[in-house]
């Protein structure tokens, strides 16, 4: 009888294994550029912990951020589309409510959703400050039910709001946001319920702070490079603890963690940040969009690969609503991205459905090895054409009115730009409009937030903003 029950155990424990949901885990460095890991052989910065991750899984050598600066980047990945479809069209830019995200689908399919750092879609400019308990666009708004989260970008010894409850933190940011994940992500496995976990560092965005045992590595280095690099080197230790805490809980094989950044990297820090491709953060040549990316998933890569098929911020959303098995109905259309799944178990070359982006007047459309740029110039546009596949760096601009490449992107870029006008105007929601917005503003007007500034005029985050107070 004893010998019964233990196998019926055992065989309860298997089926637990085996029809257990996934965990996923999304991971997002702020300005952290394409060329910044120890796996592209940066001259200076090692990331054993990231390093280890892309010999364990899929390292994306063409991936894209949602847009050229932070914002945008964070409503592509909630709602699978086109920043300016969403109505964040620039940092600041609060996320419109009627948009369908990610964590509120799959909180109704039973999933624990819990967001740990940087926000920055609530309307705030500014650096990074608590998120009131009031706001009307926070965390909560879209889905997340756990919250411990910052307005914008956050650094060394960071003040955060744990839904809505102001606490104040001691040590570097990235470590202490990814042992709060873990927190939660344990108590959700103890409960038996699968979990959506959102960790968006403030690294290493500026005002660059780092611990001064992690600057001596650096110390060759100007001062914002010493610390821009210091960032780095503890978030790339905070990705290690990360995955040692997933081993510990013993979920690491079940739990999805798709590790990226948010835009391209920064100019004047030494060495490069963009691993020689052209232009920066805010530019959408290469270097302002491309961004290094790796999806670690052991139960479903079993073959560690190096992939060159182009895939986006863009992507996440339908590539983990396809996992969870959520109904296409669930998301809101049109949707720019496609699910990355077949490269899970398959070798892929070619996307069938184009990246596109649009920011400040601008658009770009890359379909495999063909880019094409257009952007405002006098009274009408420069167009550019590159090939990726021969010019990663955009060095020779190929177009001709009369390019085959040409007339074909022209075309596709025109019928998106209608698109996108068309979802701006709110022709994608239910009633065909858009609702009120707040404005894009400091965080300062508020006065919700001035009670607070004798307190937090000494943070040296905030102290050249609040000196005039």
């Amino acid at each position: 009888m004893k010998l019964i029950v233990t196998t019926f155990i055992l065989f309860l424990a298997l089926l637990q294994v085996l029809f257990a949901q996934t965990n996923f885990v999304l991971v997002m460095t702020d300005d952290q550029g394409w060329g910044q890991t120890g796996y592209y052989n940066h001259p200076i910065l090692k990331t054993p912990n990231l390093d280890r991750m892309a010999s364990n899984g899929i390292r994306f050598d063409q991936f894209y951020a949602g847009g050229p600066v932070c914002s945008p980047t964070r409503a592509t990945v909630l709602t699978g589309r086109t920043h300016d479809r969403t109505g964040v069209f620039d940092h600041g830019y609060a996320l419109r409510k009627q948009e369908v995200t990610l964590p509120q689908v799959l909180k109704r399919a039973g999933y624990a959703t819990g967001h740990f750092g940087k926000w920055h879609l609530c309307g705030l400019r500014g650096p990074g400050v608590p998120i009131l308990k009031t706001d009307a666009h926070g965390p909560k708004a879209f889905g997340f039910e756990k919250w411990l989260s910052v307005t914008n970008f956050f650094d060394l010894n960071p003040i955060m709001s744990r839904q809505g409850i102001i606490e104040e933190f001691k040590g570097d940011s990235s470590e202490i946001i990814v042992e709060e994940a873990l927190k939660f992500m344990q108590t959700e496995t103890r409960k038996g319920k699968p979990f959506f976990c959102v960790i968006w560092y403030g690294t290493p965005h500026s005002p660059f702070m780092a611990l001064e045992s992690d600057m001596k590595e650096f110390s060759g280095l100007n001062q914002s490079s010493q610390a821009h690099y210091a960032e780095l080197k503890a978030m790339d230790r905070s990705v290690g603890t990360l995955r040692n805490g997933l081993k510990k809980m013993k979920i690491d094989q079940n739990t999805l963690v798709w590790f990226t950044s948010d835009n391209g990297g920064l100019p004047k820090i030494n060495p490069s940040t963009t691993g020689g491709l052209r232009d920066y953060k805010g530019s959408l040549y290469e270097g302002g969009i491309r961004v290094p990316a790796i999806i670690e998933w052991p139960n479903k890569i079993k073959k560690p690969k190096i992939s060159n098929y182009p895939a986006g911020a863009v992507d996440i959303f339908p590539t983990i609503a396809e996992i969870a098995e959520l109904s296409d109905s669930a998301m809101l259309k049109p949707m720019d991205g496609l699910s990355l799944t077949p490269l899970f178990s398959s070798v892929l070359s070619k996307r069938n459905k184009p990246l596109i982006f649009s920011s400040r007047g601008r658009m770009a459309i890359i379909d495999n090895e063909w880019k094409m740029i257009s952007q405002p110039k006098n009274q009408g546009r420069k167009i550019e054409l590159f090939n990726l596949s021969s010019d990663p760096g955009e060095s020779m601009n190929e177009f001709r009115p009369k390019h085959p490449q040409v007339i074909r992107l022209r075309e596709f870029l025109f019928d998106a730009r209608k698109s996108i006008e068309k979802s701006v105007s709110g022709q994608d929601y239910s009633n065909g409009t858009v609702l009120p917005q707040p404005p894009r503003i400091f965080w300062t007007e508020l006065p919700q937030y001035q009670k607070y500034f004798q307190q937090w005029k000494t943070r040296p985050e905030y102290e050249s903003r609040l000196k005039k107070f």
